[in-house]
């Protein structure tokens, strides 16, 4: 029992029965705060959970770097709801019973808030301001609102107003009901635990348990490397290959079995067993994220291994290199991840064996740009970092009589092994490739020349951020060591750039040294989000990946991968009623989120399952509006590409959910279907632009995709937008080519004439008229920009001028259009 000191005497009015409950209350403890002393606030008792310290100074009991813990990211602590007391059960009037009901309490609780001696109290206890702050403003208003309070605290609060008690003694119920509202103050050190990332060799035991020997191919594209890898894994009695792709799974799939080496095929979408009776075969092709860490091998391969460092997708990577249970590793990529993997494995007590490698055909960066597509020779690969630069590039080639394989990143796989056998076809007419950079690995080609239509596209760096960049040396290096494969009909390999500006800058890309790989991607797993719910239980599964990130702890060899996909789901399907582990799946679905047709029906599986009604085949039929027509036009095409990811959706998430989504056999029918469909419109993809553009209003053209960079003639059609405040961004685009054509004019004389034939060329008569009859220029933006021209005549300005010119310039063009 606590002695009450002599000041301490209760108000005259209080009751004497109210005696024996001051004794036996825990809050007495506090009553010294004021002096210096401290008190365990009353706390409901939570599993596995100690008094928490203070937050910021509180460190992990597991090893690594061995300092201390960093202080977690505040900003990201969502407090939870209290409702404040209604009244209405006997023990919450004893209070006012005894005593009497309260008043000066706010003025009271003020004082509280701004004495130094709480504040520094608060942050000993991991209330840093912006918390201690939340935490006041929640605990004033449950007093405040509240018709009744508990008795302790009534009692407290009573003694304050009546001047015989100080508002330190507050303390201990404020402490309690921000642990209340931030219940992650109560098991910090646990959290910290659950979250310390500084050993992830630890997490595969199996793999930790036997001696493996790990062999390094390291070399260039075309090289090689993975074909010796390839070998090994065919002879060994048992083996596994993970690619980064289906189109390499696949392919290495296919290899083994003709080489009667039974293989089983594993994706996230898809399970192929070579016995038919459905037995696994000892070895198996499979995407990287499918691999096994507790089945056996002999001989494991691990290709791309550079990719462990891909802000999404390096977790990957690194589960496979440390988690593996092979007894030889062989790891193919770039030169550049050897020194990191050696390191990694040097964490595990296992030597890396290097075997170096050299390109089999000679690759030449030619002296001159292609300029012109009249240039185009047999076996030329366009290649470009936007769907509409795709589209118009293949269109131009076209006016010129000539036939294109196109391939892009969201086709499905079925399409650009059709348009690759197309274009490697000897006999087919298609000769020429137009495509993006899904052409640097899974597809065998047979390029002579690599052409970059543009050296610039979007990037996601490691915190998520969208960036437009020069491409780097790796990323040049993969895309170029296309041309002249080993095998191929051509025996040396060339590559250059469609614009000459951009030549000198690919050659200087080219002949960088790619920077080493530093660090390895890891990715918090299902069991760690399940603990941290179980100490968060009212945190929403976005707040959790963020308070874990924040928390996590990892040395200079790892990083955490970007989470915004994860988070973006989270947050999108958390209105739905799942169990975290089903929430967590949903969240882990392999979409774009930029395609809002894909998202909305993701949201309607998780709304269907939640209801545990299960997605058959008729229902997807019904939302897809299945059967489809042959596309008409690019809209329809873009549309039947984001339903065969719909249908890669449900196939992902039957062989999670099998009851759930119990037709992945009709789906995977109708999806082979619906790839033939979309091979009829990439075939007749200029066909398809045509019918766009018409069917478009007059004025105007196909919007921008997000996902990719300007061209070069956008670009400076942008600049000159903002400088002159015109409307029209496609007429500003016309105006910037023709003055593309002058300054060739002007700078390139050498050029002069062959300029002149490509404009004869692609259509005869004036470059107004070409692009009147192509549908990129009308005839109200045509005299909007002769209206242009002749204002900047009259004032003398024949270019760009001055900052104060281009401001009047702009201020009259508002003028007109007002």
């Amino acid at each position: 029992m606590t002695r009450l000191p002599a000041r301490r005497r209760p108000c005259p009015r209080m009751s004497r029965c109210a005696w024996p409950l001051l004794r036996r209350l825990p809050a007495r403890a506090g009553l010294a705060l004021r002096h210096g002393g401290g008190a365990a606030a009353p706390s409901r008792a939570r599993p596995a959970t100690a008094a928490s310290s203070s937050a910021s100074s509180s460190s992990s009991a597991s090893s690594g770097n061995g300092g201390a813990s960093r202080a977690p990211d505040t900003s990201l602590f969502v407090p939870v709801p209290l409702k404040p007391g209604l009244g209405g059960a006997a023990e919450e009037d004893v209070g006012a019973e005894l005593t009497r009901p309260l008043d000066k309490v706010l003025k009271n609780l003020n004082k509280f808030y701004k004495r130094k001696e709480i504040q520094r109290l608060g942050a000993e206890n991991g209330l840093d301001a912006r918390l201690f702050h939340q935490a006041f403003i929640s605990f004033r208003k449950y007093i405040m609102e509240s018709s009744s309070v508990s008795a302790d605290l009534h009692i407290i609060l009573n003694d304050i107003c009546c001047g015989a008690g100080h508002v330190d003694d507050l303390f201990p119920f404020f402490l309690r009901h921000a642990k209340q509202i931030f219940p992650m103050l109560d098991c910090m050190d646990d959290l910290r635990k659950i979250s310390d990332l500084r050993l992830p060799p630890n997490w595969y035991p199996d793999a930790r348990a036997i001696q493996r020997k790990i062999i390094f191919h390291a070399g260039p594209t075309n090289s090689g490397k993975t074909y010796h890898a390839i070998q090994r894994f065919l002879s060994a009695k048992s083996g596994i290959y993970c690619g980064p792709l289906k189109l390499l799974a696949h392919e290495i799939f296919q290899k083994s079995n003709d080489a009667n080496v039974p293989c089983d095929l594993v994706t996230g979408e898809e399970r192929v067993f070579a016995n038919e009776d459905g037995r696994q075969a000892p070895h198996v092709a499979c995407t990287i994220e499918m691999c096994s860490t507790n089945t056996p091998y002999e001989v494991a391969v691990i290709d791309e291994i550079q990719m462990i460092r891909d802000p999404a997708r390096g977790w990957a990577w690194t589960r496979a290199l440390l988690g593996l249970c092979a007894e030889e590793i062989h790891v193919c990529g770039e030169p550049a991840a050897i020194d990191l993997v050696t390191e990694l494995m040097y964490t595990t007590g296992e030597e890396v064996e290097v075997r170096n490698y050299e390109r089999l055909t000679p690759l030449t960066v030619l002296d001159y740009a292609l300029e012109s597509l009249d240039n185009l020779r047999p076996g030329d690969c366009i290649v470009c970092f936007s769907k509409n630069d795709i589209y118009s590039v293949s269109r131009q080639i076209e006016a010129r009589g000539l036939e294109c394989a196109v391939i892009y990143g969201s086709l499905p796989p079925g399409t650009k092994l059709e348009q690759a056998k197309k274009f490697n076809d000897p006999d087919d007419p298609c000769k020429i490739l137009v495509a993006t950079d899904a052409i640097g690995m899974g597809l065998n080609l047979c390029i002579r020349r690599i052409i970059f239509n543009s050296i610039v596209k979007p990037t996601v760096n490691e915190k998520g951020e969208k960036e437009i960049d020069s491409i780097t040396t790796s990323q040049a290096l993969q895309i170029a060591g296309r041309a002249g494969r080993f095998g191929s009909s051509f025996k040396q390999g060339e590559v250059t750039t469609m614009h000459r500006d951009d030549l000198a800058q690919l050659k200087e890309i080219l002949s960088d040294a790619v920077p080493p790989v530093k660090a390895a991607g890891l990715h918090p797993t299902p069991e760690q989000i399940e603990m941290f719910a179980y100490h968060l239980p009212d945190a929403t599964l976005s707040n959790l990946i963020d308070i874990f990130v924040s928390l996590s702890q990892v040395d200079g060899m790892y990083f955490v991968c970007n989470i915004d996909d994860f988070k973006f789901l989270a947050d999108m399907i958390q209105h739905i009623p799942l169990n975290l582990r089903s929430r967590y799946v949903f969240c882990t679905a392999p979409l774009n989120r930029k395609e809002p047709f894909v998202c909305t029906t993701l949201l309607k599986f998780a709304r269907q399952f939640s209801r545990n009604e299960p997605l058959t085949f008729d229902w997807l039929c019904r939302h897809t509006k299945w059967p489809l027509a042959v596309p008409k036009n690019i809209k329809e095409l873009v549309h039947l590409e984001a339903v065969h990811d719909v249908f890669d959706l449900y196939l992902w998430l039957s062989y999670r959910f099998m009851d759930m989504f119990p037709d992945a056999v009709l789906v995977r029918d109708i999806q082979k279907k619906l790839d033939d469909i979309i091979q009829i419109g990439v075939c007749n993809i200029t066909k398809l632009i045509r019918a766009s553009q018409s069917a478009a209003a007059p004025g105007t053209a196909e919007a921008v995709s997000e996902d990719f960079p300007l061209s070069r003639t956008q670009k400076d059609a942008r600049v000159v937008s903002e400088r002159h405040g015109a409307a029209s961004t496609e007429a500003l685009s016309v105006a910037v080519e023709a003055a593309g054509l002058r300054r060739a004019k002007n700078s390139r004389p050498s050029r002069l004439g062959s300029r002149q034939e490509d404009v004869k060329s692609y259509g005869r008569g004036s470059l107004a008229n070409r692009l009147l009859r192509e549908g990129l220029l009308t005839q109200e933006m045509l005299r909007q920009l002769e209206s242009e021209w002749q204002d900047q005549h009259r004032n003398g300005r024949y270019g760009f001028g001055s900052k104060r010119d281009d401001q009047h310039s702009s201020k009259e063009t508002r003028k007109k259009r007002k």
